[in-house]
Parts: C-alpha cells; structure tokens; sequence
C-alpha cells in the first residue's frame, strides 16, 4: 500500500479549517523554520488524526463508540483533541512513562486516559485489545495511510510558503510525517530523516532493507520511541531516497536549550531533534544550501528550558 500525492492534496482539502497553517520563518540565511509547534495540541499530529476521523466518518466508520488510540503522548493528544471537536469519544492508551506535561494536557481534552506499560509498543498492544473489544475506530499513530496524507499536508504548506529550498530536516520516530512530507514534496527537495542514536527506527530499516523491531531509550522517546517504522513510511523513504542521519542525546537536548535562548521556541526533546542534525554537524550543508528544519512538538514543561 502507498500514499499518493493526491492523497495528500485530498487530505489538504478534507481538513482545512480545522487544523493551523502554521508559519515559516528565515531565522539565517538559507535557514528557515517550519513552526508546526503552534499547531493544535502541541505537535503536527492533528493533521493525521482529522484526516482519519473525517475520512472515517465520510465512509461511516466512524461510530458513536468513537476512537482509540496508542501514544507516547502527542498523537494521544492530537486524537482526543479532534474527537472532542468532532463530538465522538476517546481512548487513549499511553505509557506509564509519558510526562506528566502531556499527561496533563491529555486529561484537559475529556479523554479516557489509560496509562499501561513502559513504551509505546505495549500501549499500542492494549490499544488493539480495546478497539477489538468495542468496536470503536483505531487511529493508528504514524502507520495508516489517512494518518500519513494529513501529515503530509505539512510538505504541501512548505512549497507555498518557503520559496525555493533545496533540503527539508525532519525528526523520525514511527515515520508518518517524514513518509507524508517525502510524498508531498516529491523530487522538489531532498529530505533527510534525523533520529535519536538510541532510537534509529529509520536508520535501522534501511539497513535491513525492511521495518525492524529493536530497542529505543533516550531523551526523545516519549515522541520519537517506536520500536519498528511504519511499513508506509519504509515504502515512501525507498521511493524517494530519503536518507537518515543520527543525533546523540547531547545534541538533541543542546538543539532544544538553543532553540528556546535563540529562537524562545519552547520545544520537547522531539521537537528539537531535526535541529540537533545542523548544530552537531551530523548534517552538513553544501555552500548556498537553503535548508529547512520542522520543528514538530511543544508539549513539554517549559520550567526545564530555565
């Protein structure tokens, strides 16, 4: 299965209104910031939650038993955020580990939060548990094609509002919005994928030449702890010769100290990862490359940034 540009463009249309167009911004030149830390709910995760839910009540699918979902925190959020708004049900099961800044905010947005295990995989595994027994909608984190055509309405936004660019920098945890951006921006910029050292799902795929589960820990893995990429995103980071590079914990948690001294955007560990790529010199750009980074999540205790 694949996600087209015409998927994306579909997804554009289903949810406009509903979700932020968030802004761009040249912080230097050749550099520019994708601010999708303002989108609803913290993250860019909203995209993907209203395209499944409209799409799925379009079709029907969508009941009043409402949705669930697994996360480690910012697709839990976005899911009960569009179910409050769409006036349907939520079930959000999430780790034991999640912080307790996104805990908060999940339990602001009138969701049934069930906290089990101590990583993404085993909410998941609970989550299907649940959707089998009540019959509600599964809203899959990053491995649905709804899911990966709202996220990729991120890449359609930046070829209208960032001008020429040659290179987009996007963190990867499950792959949904590095597998939505790659297929929306085509062979207009190339797309490099920055992952956590100790949580290389792209990397380690790649390599594979096939998804594989392995171990993921870290600063970052509250948002980017799958243990295995999405079989969508394998398929469109083949397709479109997306290639990862690898960030240290130090870098990640200097990218994100920066981007609150520098830029005052309050980011979480996995929103600053795309960044860390630049700062650590694990990405290099050519001379007169003009580079943008997603910043892609906020939902952290900004008491940590002081």
């Amino acid at each position: 299965m694949t996600v087209s540009l015409d998927d994306v463009r579909q997804a554009a249309e289903r949810i406009a209104g509903r979700v932020r167009r968030t802004p761009v911004i040249e912080v230097a030149p050749g550099l520019t910031f994708k601010l999708e830390l303002l989108q609803h709910a913290g993250s860019f995760k909203p995209r993907g939650a209203f395209n499944r839910l409209l799409s799925a009540k379009d079709s029907g699918e969508l009941t009043a038993q409402g949705l669930v979902a697994a996360s480690g925190g910012n697709h839990g959020l976005a899911a009960a955020y569009a179910a409050r708004e769409l006036g349907v049900p939520a079930r959000i099961f999430v780790p034991e580990t999640t912080p307790a800044a996104k805990l908060g905010k999940l339990r602001t947005l009138d969701a049934d939060v069930v906290q089990v295990g101590s990583e993404y995989a085993e909410a998941y595994q609970a989550a299907l548990a649940a959707q089998g027994e009540s019959g509600a909608l599964l809203v899959h984190a990053y491995d649905q094609p709804e899911v990966v055509a709202g996220q990729g309405t991120v890449g359609l936004e930046l070829l209208e509002q960032a001008g020429m660019f040659d290179t987009v920098l996007v963190a990867v945890g499950g792959g949904g919005l590095i597998a939505g951006i790659a297929t929306a921006l085509g062979d207009n910029a190339q797309v490099i994928g920055v992952e956590p050292v100790l949580a290389p799902t792209m990397h380690r795929a790649l390599d594979a030449q096939q998804p594989t589960d392995g171990s993921v820990a870290g600063v970052a893995a509250d948002s980017l702890g799958a243990r295995r990429l999405g079989d969508l995103a394998f398929e469109a980071v083949q397709r479109h010769r997306v290639q990862s590079v690898l960030v240290e914990d130090d870098s990640i948690v200097a990218a994100r100290k920066q981007l609150w001294h520098e830029y005052h955007l309050a980011t979480e560990h996995g929103g600053a990862t795309a960044y860390a790529a630049l700062l650590s010199g694990a990405y290099k750009p050519a001379a007169g490359e003009r580079v943008v980074v997603v910043v892609c999540g906020s939902n952290t205790d900004p008491g940590t940034l002081i």
